[in-house]
């Protein structure tokens, strides 16, 4: 808002948040709130049609690794063919740029969640590349990837501050896990500052620091509280949850950086897809995607993402086959 645009559109599909939100916002005359679904494509060509957008910041996702694990259907449907519907209609609409925003679970992902976002990572760049050749006025596609924000909506700091305010236990998945985070703020303002510098087609990473010993984190909030860990109250180790793995990366096997004007901010060089050869990939996803057989969709996701290698997960058997 400190930018002053004409006029900013906040689309999702859930109610609650936008109230919360058009209530925070509510002195800014040029805010506009629409529910609608990424996957719903009518609905948001109106959207587009109707507003006319010069900048889409597509962070729309299902991004819970367990849940979707247990549902590959809904995690393939908003997170892979959500992000087609609205890269297409940006492009469509002359969207001047389009900002994806990814996750470091996208990188040699363990579950489907990582992989589905890989897949829609590889479709915005193949994207991008497709259009270049066409013409230089197209829309932009820029990827950001970064990993947990502190205070999110399913960060594990709310969780641990309700288990200590109920007396614990505070659960923590295993002893060695860690994970990257960032503040709110820094997430919104990397992702703003990557979208203005990029070019298309680029996939950039931000400097997450050292990762975080979750269990450290855990023992730091019960002090914090004023207690003591083991006396006031336990934490107890519940295991890895279905797709978890226990280090998070922000880069691939086959992929490097290079640096950009802000020492925060890096750019990935992955390797390039050929639109034709994704899209029909996409598309092969697409007609499986109504059968609900969860092992089609996966193992159709495993070949779109080669380096997929499912971690306890019951979805490690497809790696196995593929391995024989």
């Amino acid at each position: 808002m400190r930018f002053d645009p004409k006029k900013i559109i906040l689309v999702d599909q859930g109610e609650t948040p936008l109230y919360e939100i058009s209530n925070e916002l509510a002195t800014y005359k040029t805010i506009e709130i629409a529910i609608a679904s990424v996957c719903n494509a009518q609905r948001r060509e109106k959207i587009f049609d109707f507003y006319r957008p010069s900048y889409v910041f597509h962070a729309a996702a299902y991004n819970h690794v367990p849940l979707m694990e247990d549902n590959p259907y809904e995690a393939i449907n908003t997170n892979v063919f959500g992000t087609q519907t609205i890269a297409n209609l940006a492009s469509n609409y002359n969207v001047k740029k389009f900002v994806f925003v990814s996750t470091d679970k996208a990188v040699n992902p363990t579950n489907i969640m990582g992989a589905s976002k890989r897949v829609a990572e590889i479709y915005v760049q193949s994207l991008n590349a497709k259009l270049s050749l066409v013409s230089e006025n197209h829309t932009k596609f820029v990827t950001t990837r970064f990993g947990n924000v502190l205070g999110s909506n399913g960060s594990v700091i709310p969780l641990f501050s309700r288990q200590i305010e109920n007396g614990g236990p505070v659960t923590v998945t295993h002893r060695d896990i860690t994970r990257y985070f960032m503040t709110i703020p820094e997430a919104c303002q990397l992702v703003l500052e990557a979208g203005v510098m990029g070019r298309g087609g680029e996939i950039y990473i931000f400097d997450m620091g050292e990762a975080v010993k979750i269990v450290d984190l855990a023992r730091k909030m019960i002090r914090l509280s004023g207690l003591e860990v083991g006396k006031d109250i336990d934490i107890e180790f519940t295991r890895l949850r279905p797709g978890e793995k226990l280090k998070e990366e922000l880069l691939g096997n086959k992929e490097n950086t290079i640096g950009t004007h802000n020492p925060k901010i890096m750019v990935t060089q992955v390797p390039e897809y050929n639109y034709l050869e994704i899209n029909g990939l996409i598309d092969e996803l697409y007609g499986k995607k109504d059968n609900l057989k969860n092992k089609h969709l996966v193992k159709t996701l495993k070949r779109i993402v080669p380096e997929y290698i499912s971690n306890n997960s019951i979805y490690e058997e497809l790696d196995s086959k593929i391995i024989k």
